[in-house]
Parts: C-alpha cells; structure tokens; sequence
C-alpha cells in the first residue's frame, strides 16, 4: 500500500542524544543566479528577498537541528522557496513561449537516508520534468525517491510522473495556481506581444514587489548535510523564461545542474597521507550540487559532475573545483552558479554572475544570506 511520505523520515530527536560525534550539520540554499545588481533594484527588494532566503533557511534548520535528515531539509528548505512567487520555482515559475508552466525538479543524496536502509545505495536519486500540475515538485521528487517499488527510473516525465506523484501524496493543483502578472508580463514582453488582457485576475498579495531578476533562467536549490553524514541536494526551476515547449534543462540532468555523491577518501601519495596526518586534514569523503544559470551550458559541460571529480580525483577543495567550474561555464558563454557543500560541512558558493540569491545557515542558527557577487555569506 503506498504511503504520502509526508512525516519526517525519523523522529525528530535532540542532536545531543543521537549518538552522533561530530554533531556537524549544515544547509546552502540558492534561490538562482543571472543579472541581479544594485542598480537595477532597491532596498526594498533586497529586504524582500533577504526575508525569503532567511525563512527557507531556518525551515531547513529546524530539521537538522531535531536530528531530521537532509532529504527532508532540504525540501522544507526549498517547499519554502517553491511557495515564494518571488523566485523561478513553483509559484513563482516562468512562461514558456506558449505562455504555459513546465516546471522541473531533482533529488540526489550521497547515500541513502538511516530510516529507510531498503533503497539500494545505487538508487541516488530521482528527477522529473514537464510538470504542469504538481504544487510542489521538491516534495514529488521527494515521494518518487522514497518509493522504488513504484518508479525504478531515475528521470520521468509529464502527467504519468504527476499522476503517480499523487498516488504517494504529492498534492496537485490546477495550472492556473502557477500565474503570477509580474511573470505573465515578462513572457509576453520578451516576444513582443500586448501584455494585456491578462489571462487571471491579479492577486494583489502577490504583486506588490516585482522580482530583481527580468527574463529569469536559474532556479531554486538547497543542499544539506545531517549529523549521520548524509549530504542531498534539490533543485527545483520553472526553466527559462519564454523556452520552447518541451525544453528540458539542467535542473532534472543527473551531472549537469545536480549531484550528490560519497565515496571512500585516498590521499594520492603515502607522503600526501603523511602531510595530511600531520595537519590533521580531513579530506572530504562526499558532497553535493545544486547549480543555477544558463542550464543548456551546464547540460554541456556536465557541470555539478566536473565539480565532484575534480574534489574526488584531483584533491581540489571545493572551492578550487567550484571556480574552474564557473570559468568553464564563462569560456562556453554561460552564465550561472552553484552550491557546493561537502562532508567536513565546507561551503563554496561560486558564480559568473553578477549576482545569486544565496545563503548558508550551520549548528548556530544564525542564517547568512546575499544577493550580489560581492558579498560574503561562506
């Protein structure tokens, strides 16, 4: 009989009695990356913003500091976002060129969760696109990932996704949930056409604000890491703005816009193995990806993947993988960013961009976040 999978994946404990020795958890959060700059925004966006970013954050938080895993943070944390019309995910979503909602959406974790020790290691994760009915496509990955008798792939499609989805509990909602006028506006004015008459009236609530970022093409993502040492990554988008129909991006690419991925650490020579001995260096023994930008670019330079090796086979911290990742991207001609978080809760937050709505929250809950390129949330 299937199950909604909707309650935490483990009862929600106090850290102090997991048994757990490191007692490390941490969650990044991006919310899409492009032209975001000062000048063309105010305070009051940023305000705006920076209010959203701190409630996906602690949303999160709050399941890694009862002890919760990171699957389930990680979707709290980007639920929130998917809710928020101020970003390119669910509510929020942009247009394709025939002025529908195809909306996207991917899970990967380093390895499986400690409540359900049945899903094959081998399983990582699960993504789907054309999505057009679901209202939360975090929470359908979520349910498809933690249900292999009923989807043994790992990328599926359009209304049977859904309709399955709902099966496990994924709630469902009529298109018309997606429209927001700022969005409506922006597709119609990319290709030229009258803005009006409006397809819906508007909602108010929703429209006060307009978004800093025009003609989006990024999306929304989190990346968590729990105290079993669990690392996931979601992703989640409403694709580019004005795509053509059926366009699939990089948000639902295993390699290209996510990843997650443990594996046994080596040092590459005894004399490296003595050094780190010596300096009491950890290497990471997993991490995981949520990138943001131009995703045809990073379908074709297989981005969060080139991360992962390079920090895996090449001894590159995060932070040097994540920067010749985004150079690569700049090369091609593509634009965008990432989330990087690895097993010793290091943070990389790279990008190409002008600016990426980011954020990190750790064990001290104090939620950090930014906007433009020249800030500093890690």
């Amino acid at each position: 009989m299937a199950t909604s999978e909707k309650s935490p994946l483990l009862p929600l404990t106090s850290p102090q009695n997991s048994g757990s020795s490191k007692q490390r958890y941490v969650l990044i959060i991006h919310g899409g990356a492009g032209t975001i700059t000062r000048k063309t925004s105010t305070p009051e966006q940023w305000t705006a913003y920076r209010k959203a970013l701190k409630k996906s954050l602690e949303a999160g938080y709050e399941v890694l500091r009862n002890g919760g895993e990171a699957l389930d943070a990680v979707v709290a944390a980007v639920t929130a976002m998917e809710d928020c019309p101020l970003f390119n995910a669910g509510k929020g979503a942009v247009f394709n060129v025939a002025g529908k909602n195809e909306l996207e959406a991917s899970i990967m974790l380093s390895k499986p969760p400690a409540s359900h020790p049945h899903i094959s290691a081998t399983r990582r994760g699960v993504s789907a696109t054309l999505l057009t009915k679901v209202k939360n496509p975090s929470q359908l990955v979520r349910a498809l990932y933690l249900n292999p008798g009923h989807v043994e792939h790992p990328f599926v499609s359009g209304s049977a996704a859904e309709e399955l989805g709902a099966s496990l509990g994924a709630a469902l909602v009529d298109p018309s949930y997606f429209y927001t006028e700022r969005r409506w506006r922006e597709h119609r004015r990319g290709l030229g056409l009258p803005e009006e008459p409006l397809p819906y009236p508007s909602d108010d609530t929703n429209e006060k604000l307009p978004p800093i970022d025009q003609l989006p093409k990024g999306t929304v993502g989190a990346v968590a890491l729990d105290i079993r040492g669990c690392i996931a990554a979601l992703t989640s988008t409403g694709g580019r703005t004005n795509k053509l129909v059926g366009r699939i991006g990089d948000t639902p690419h295993m390699g290209s816009g996510f990843w997650a991925e443990e594996w046994k650490p080596t040092s590459s020579t005894w004399f490296q193995a003595l050094l780190d001995k010596i300096h009491g260096r950890q290497r990471p023994s997993a991490l995981g990806v949520s990138g943001t930008g131009d995703g045809d670019y990073f379908i074709r330079l297989a981005t969060a993947v080139t991360i992962a090796r390079r920090v895996q086979y090449k001894d590159e911290t995060i932070e040097e993988a994540g920067k010749y990742a985004v150079e690569d991207l700049s090369v091609s001609g593509g634009e965008g960013g990432a989330i990087i978080l690895d097993s010793e809760g290091n943070v990389s937050l790279p990008m190409n961009s002008p600016g990426m709505y980011r954020g990190v929250i750790r064990e001290d809950g104090i939620p950090l976040t930014a906007i433009f390129s020249d800030e500093d949330v890690a």
